[in-house]
């Protein structure tokens, strides 16, 4: 049996601020809610979703009997509800404004692992989003905290700002006490989605959410979701920032982490101009490089026709030539918001009969 009180000790020497063991259970019931949500259709575009390894954690490994589930803050310094304001600037949510989690929780969890293979003789497999393991639920079955209404982890000690990180060992491990639920009557964070992506508490329609349009999503934003994004160009920090537990969170510790001003807010214009090698280059080693270029423009054209600012509409122009027709159909909306009547309309009689795609001409037209 791993010595758990030693396991902790040295996973908080490596710097996670929380840590927490479950055994993996025969009765998984993150299946039945995985299944239900699949069936529904809820997904939309993250295929990687269905595959049969998200099931229960012995489908992607047989031999495991226990998890090590670590949690890294991200707390920002700043207010994610107030920054929708700045209607002139990007808005990048508070998770991406910095380096990528992923290198920076497993490049510690291996060493976690490396200490656990040593002190144990188990064998170990590491985790951090890149694996189709379900993390939230082991989270709660680790005591870490539970998984709120806005279907993520709410932690007491952080509130809803917290990475995780997994290690599956086949060795037998003893286990904390499953977290208990603590949302209560509290209705915050499904009052404040401006897409009503919660078709009831505990429950998310990731199609009509912000965070899965703006970075998940390869199409076109839909319509009814376009006024909705406000000045979001990656992500929506909405349902987090509510949560009442976040007034316990302590602002980030983790250096590597640290919030980067330039990335969490930027002029609409600049970001806008962006072709794909300035792109990579602003935001390399984060998380919103994998989105590409094209999609973070389409996003920031649909903020720039939120801003309200006509000044806004010769950046805009710009990019109705651009090589992706993702980007140039957001410019005909996004001029259609800026734009007067009169001018909009003679724009469009010299542009739009020689747009050759389908989808930017019903753009011109809609």
């Amino acid at each position: 049996m791993i010595g758990v009180g030693a396991l902790k000790q040295y996973a908080c020497s490596l710097g996670f601020d929380a840590v927490g063991v479950a055994s993996i259970p025969r009765d998984w019931r993150a299946r039945g809610a995985l299944e239900a949500f699949l069936a529904d259709g809820r997904h939309g575009d993250m295929a990687w979703m269905e595959r049969s390894e998200r099931a229960h954690p012995n489908a992607l490994w047989p031999e495991a009997r226990g998890a090590i589930v670590v949690g890294q803050s991200y707390a920002p310094d700043d207010d994610s509800i107030a920054l929708l304001s700045r209607s002139g600037e990007g808005l990048v949510s508070a998770y991406a404004a910095r380096k990528d989690y992923h290198d920076v929780l497993k490049g510690k969890l291996k060493q976690l692992a490396q200490w656990l293979a040593r002190e144990a003789g188990a064998q170990v497999k590491v985790f951090v989003d890149t694996a189709p393991l379900q993390e939230k639920p082991l989270a709660q079955l680790a005591g870490l905290g539970w998984q709120g209404k806005h279907t993520n982890l709410v932690s007491r000690e952080h509130g809803s700002w917290l990475f995780l990180g997994v290690l599956l060992t086949d060795a037998p491990i003893e286990s904390d006490t499953e977290h208990e639920e603590r949302c209560g009557t509290c209705r915050a964070c499904l009052d404040i989605c401006p897409t009503r992506a919660f078709p009831a508490p505990y429950q998310l329609d990731a199609r009509r959410c912000l965070a899965y349009l703006t970075i998940e999503h390869k199409g076109q934003i839909p319509h009814a979701f376009r006024k909705s994004m406000g000045n979001r160009v990656f992500g929506c920090d909405d349902c987090l920032a509510v949560c009442p537990w976040n007034k316990f969170a302590a602002e980030a510790r983790e250096n590597r982490l640290s919030m980067r001003a330039d990335l969490r807010l930027a002029p609409l214009a600049i970001l806008a101009a962006l072709d794909d090698g300035e792109f990579r280059a602003r935001f390399a080693g984060t998380p919103v490089k994998r989105t590409g270029r094209d999609r973070f423009v389409r996003n920031v054209l649909c903020a720039m026709g939120n801003s309200g600012d006509p000044s806004l509409a010769e950046a805009a122009e710009a990019r109705l030539g651009d090589q992706s027709p993702l980007v140039r159909g957001m410019a005909v909306w996004a001029l259609s918001q800026l734009l007067d009547a009169d001018t909009f309309a003679a724009l469009k009689s010299k542009r739009a009969a020689g747009e050759p795609d389908p989808g930017v001409a019903e753009e011109w037209g809609a």
